[in-house]
Order: C-alpha cells, then structure tokens, then sequence
C-alpha cells in the first residue's frame, strides 16, 4: 500500500493487550482515512454510553500524513460525546498524527477500561502500558515536561480527571482536541497519556507528481491575502478574523445578547502582537504556521478563544483572556464550552465578570467546587436546571462559536444542522459570506445556502479524512488535492469522485445521530436569534432571523442531503452511497 500502512492497532485495556488489524485497501478507498475511518469503525458502537468499556476511542491518521503534502500533519481523534450525546470528533493538529504514521499505524482503536490510571507507550511496533498513578492531577504542562523524550504526547488534565463534561485531549502541550469532551472518554478508560515515537516513512507512489501537486498548492496560498497576506492567518492566527467580526456585527457579545463588543479594538490580534511580539509555529507539515507563541511559551489565544474571553463575556482586560486561554490548556478544559458556560452563568445571575474572578471560577470548575460543579456540566445542562434554558447559547447542547449566525445566514443553517452541534467547521461558511473565498455570497440570504452547506460538508469531511487543514481551502480546492492524494496512494482519483467519499462520511454520521435519537427538533437554533426582543441596541443592531425562511432552508438542506422531512437517514440513499443501516 502506498499511503497508508494497512496496519491499524487494537489495544485492549482490560487484558492490558494489543494486537494489529489490517486495513483493507476498500475500506481506505471508501472512507480515506481520519475522521472518515474512524467513524466507520465508531459505527458499531453508537448506541452505547460514552463512559461503557467497550465505547472505543479512535485515533486516526489518514493516507497523506508523513509525507510532503501539504497541511498533513493532523488527525482525529473520536468516539460518542460526553457532552452533546453526537458523534464526538476533533481534528488536531501537533506532531502526534505524524508520529503514529512514523511508528507504522494508520490509527489506533482503544477498547475496556485500566484497572488504574494508565500510560501507553508506543515506539515504533514495541507497545508498553505503564502505571500513571502517580500522574494523577497533573497538568499539561507539567506532564509535556515529564514525557518530553518519549515523542509526540497526548494527554489530559485535572478537568477530564474530575468529569468535566467538555474536558479536551492536548497534544504536544498546545494543540486541542477541544469541543466534544474528549478527555473524559480516554479519563473513564483510566488513560492519563499516550506517547508515540516512530522511526519509519510512509510509501508514496510518485514522489515527482506529488512535489508538482504540491507545489501548485503553495502557489495558490502565496496568492491568498486571507491566509498569508499583510493581516492574514499566517502573519496574525486566527486571531486575524476578531477586527473582521466585530466590523460585520458578527462579534458575540454578552452571551450574544450583543453583536459588537466596544473594547474589540484593544483585544484585536494586532494589540497582542503589539503587547507580547509572539513568535509562529504550526502542524506538522503545514508551512501557513498559524500558530503563535510567546517568547516565555504561552500560546496566544486562537480566535474563538480571544473573543470568547472577551466579547462573550463581557471583559476587556487582556491579561485575564491570555490568563484564561493558558488556564483552560493547561488543566485540558475547553475554551469555548467554558467561556459560554460562564456567559451563561452571569446571564443568569445577573453577576458581571468585573466583579468575578474569571480565573478562580474556571478553577472551581475545574476542581468541581462549589458552583463548578454544576458549571462542569455546560451550559446547557446549567440554564436547564436553572429553570432557563433559553440562555444556554448551544445547538445539541454544543456551545456556539465565535459567530453570531444573525449576520450570516449560512451560517445559521451551519449550525442547525451540524453532526456534532453548533460548529462552524463543519461547513465554514465563514470563508465565502464573509472572507468571500471561493466566491462571495450574499450573508443575509437563505437563498441557494442548503446545498452550498450540503458541499462544503462533503469538502471538509475530506479534509479532516486525508487529513489536511481547512484553512488551505481558502486557497486550494479539492481538485489540487485528488492531485496529491493520486500521487501519494498511486490510486487515480477526481475531485468529484472525493466529494462522494464526503457525502459518504456526513451520511453516515447523520446515521449514527439518528440511532441515537436526534432528529429535526435538535437541528435548530437557540429561540434568541428569531425574537426581536431579545436584540440589545448598539450602533446598528442585527435583525432576528426570520424563522419561517430558516425552516425552509433547512427542509431545503433536507431535500439536498438526502433525508427524509424529519432529517432522519432513508435507507435508499445510505444504499446508493454504499452504507448499511440496520
């Protein structure tokens, strides 16, 4: 095989064993690799409870990953979520994905739970489980400093130890798995780190047709200002996009009871260039190097993070939102469900952050003290029992982003439909309502966004299964990239072609939601975004979403994806994209 290795390992912590599977070249070619073949492997296991032994989780690396392809270097790591009860995925980035090419795997598969809290040491095809009792506790940092000769490290903190529902996995000290409270799937399995050291290289068919493939895509991301121009990704992170958001009344704002925040322009990315003159840094095999570093080692927060810490709940003091970002990594907590949880918290009891210690109710959260240890739950789970559910800002108990879906209606679409709830990668609509990448769309339409959505879907359920990042789709197409993946595998594919592997893996993931329970009710927004009562006058306020067109687009999404009117899977499109249901 080129690409792939064919080898995915089997680790079993009941016996404390593994053994190697095959990966069979059909299996490659129907699901790709990362998100794509974990999920198809995740498939037979849906139904069970999240913290059940058998519940698997999924490390999965995909065919271009250790080799010169560009954006390469990432992951997915998955299995059901704590937190919304969906299919529960993170692509990430760092240099463990790569690693785990190195060592001669295209994924592992963990099954049972440790008797004790556990380490897994891979080097190469030499695998060892080692105590890690007296691990426990510790942060990410401190453990990056202890495992910082054993490889590549994944690992999780305090947060997933005490059952914080939205609790990440970290890699390499900064990289997130974030969003679906995967720290608390490998924390039930008793896993308190896994490293991963490799030696070997990873097969490519026509090294001369990779390097021009390639070389096409880095012409088109020297082209694009969003990505490595003046004030782009490359020169700012993602941070480049919080000025954008706030000028197009997109910037949530006070649990986004609010779509502009009056102190964004000293919080923007440039402020904290100018305060901390970070240094870049990236993913394994990514040259845009989006991410940005302290001199003492702090990351600066990624967007979602900077303007959750600021405009979402109200503060405008730096230091407490580079505080929190490094808080919420270093005890493996995520960023986003913790600042709208807090949001939502001081939405409620009419408490303002000024007189709040972010840091110490982080903590409490953290250490499920007090108050924390409802707010571990999220904020869904706290508006509910606080008797409001209406202020928990979440699409399938997901926390919503950084984009306020009133300014762009693709957008809202996008998070209604989501398979893992309200995330904005799963489409990124973003890139053409706003960045007008590839090409501009009206933001304050539903017209023609239920198949634009449906295609961006399928696109980056490619990426995230070859893997590559996102972002270089801002750039490229998938037509460079049936280029790349042709010359890895020796396997001629189109771009057309790929995009039906897409379709195929967001279908399948809509399977999986359906045989546990989720149907057209949860694909829905919060009730704030379609009351006019609930916008707070600014400068020029966002008009609430008509919900009669929002239903119609949404049935429109329905109609092009394939699903019945309640948008549960029909056993004739899963059969014509070569998929079994029960």
């Amino acid at each position: 095989m080129f690409g792939w290795h064919g080898n995915i390992l089997r680790i079993d912590l009941n016996r404390k064993s593994f053994h190697i599977d095959s990966l069979d070249t059909e299996s490659g070619r129907k699901f790709l690799g990362g998100r794509g073949l974990a999920g198809n492997f995740l498939k037979d296991y849906i139904t069970l409870s999240y913290d059940d032994p058998e519940m698997p989780v999924l490390f999965f690396t995909g065919p271009l990953v250790n080799t010169k392809s560009p954006t390469s270097g990432r992951m997915t790591i998955m299995s059901k979520s704590p937190l919304t009860g969906t299919i529960g995925d993170s692509s990430v980035g760092g240099s463990f994905g790569t690693m785990l090419k190195k060592a001669g795997f295209d994924g592992i598969i963990i099954s049972g739970c440790s008797d004790h809290l556990c380490g897994i040491e891979i080097f190469d095809n030499k695998i060892q489980f080692v105590s890690a009792n007296t691990l426990a506790g510790q942060t990410v940092s401190t453990l990056s400093r202890i495992l910082k000769d054993k490889g590549a490290a994944a690992v999780i903190g305090p947060a997933a130890e005490n059952g914080v529902l939205y609790s990440s996995i970290m890699i390499d000290g900064h990289y997130t798995a974030g969003r679906m409270g995967l720290g608390l799937n490998l924390a039930s399995k008793n896993i308190k780190y896994i490293t991963v050291k490799g030696t070997g290289k990873t097969r490519v068919a026509d090294p001369v047709a990779l390097k021009n493939a390639s070389e096409d895509i880095f012409r088109l991301v020297s082209a694009s200002p969003a990505l490595m121009g003046e004030y782009g990704i490359s020169k700012f992170g993602t941070g480049a996009l919080y000025d954008l958001m706030n000028a197009r009344h997109m910037m949530p704002s006070f649990n986004f009871k609010k779509s502009r925040f009056e102190h964004a322009a000293s919080l923007n990315a440039p402020a904290f260039h100018h305060r901390f003159a970070p240094e870049s840094t990236g993913c394994r095999g990514c040259h845009i190097r989006c991410k940005k570093m302290t001199a003492d080692g702090r990351p600066i927060p990624e967007f979602e993070s900077m303007s959750h810490f600021s405009a979402l709940i109200g503060n405008s003091n730096m230091d407490t939102v580079m505080a929190a970002n490094q808080f919420c990594n270093d005890h493996g907590m995520d960023t986003i469900s913790a600042a709208s949880t807090l949001a939502c918290y001081f939405e409620l009891t009419g408490k303002h952050p000024a007189t709040e210690n972010i840091i110490a109710l982080l903590s409490d959260i953290v250490f499920q003290r007090g108050i924390g240890e409802q707010l571990g739950k999220g904020s869904a789970r706290f508006a509910d029992a606080f008797g409001f559910p209406e202020a928990s800002m979440t699409v399938k108990r997901l926390d919503l982003p950084g984009y306020d879906p009133r300014g762009a209606y693709g957008m809202a679409l996008a998070y209604s439909v989501a398979s893992r709830g309200g995330c904005h990668l799963r489409a990124y609509p973003v890139s053409h309502e706003i960045l007008r990448k590839p090409v501009p769309t009206d933001r304050f339409t539903f017209a023609g966004k239920a198949r634009i959505i449906k295609l961006q879907e399928d696109i980056n359920a490619v990426a995230d299964s070859l893997t590559a990042c996102k972002f270089i789709f801002f750039a490229a197409t998938l037509e460079e990239y049936a280029k790349v993946y042709s010359a890895v595998t020796g396997m001629t594919i189109s771009s057309q072609e790929l995009m039906k592997i897409g379709e195929r893996i967001c279908y399948q993931e809509r399977i999986m939601n359906a045989q546990n329970g989720f149907t057209a009710k949860d694909d829905d927004l919060p009730a704030r975004f379609f009351d006019v009562s609930k916008v707070i006058d600014d400068d020029n306020p966002p008009k609430p979403i008509n919900r009669e067109d929002f239903l119609k687009a949404r049935a429109a999404y329905y109609v092009v994806r394939g699903l019945d009117e309640n948008g549960m899977p029909t056993r004739e499109k899963a059969g014509a994209l070569s998929l079994m249901t029960k």
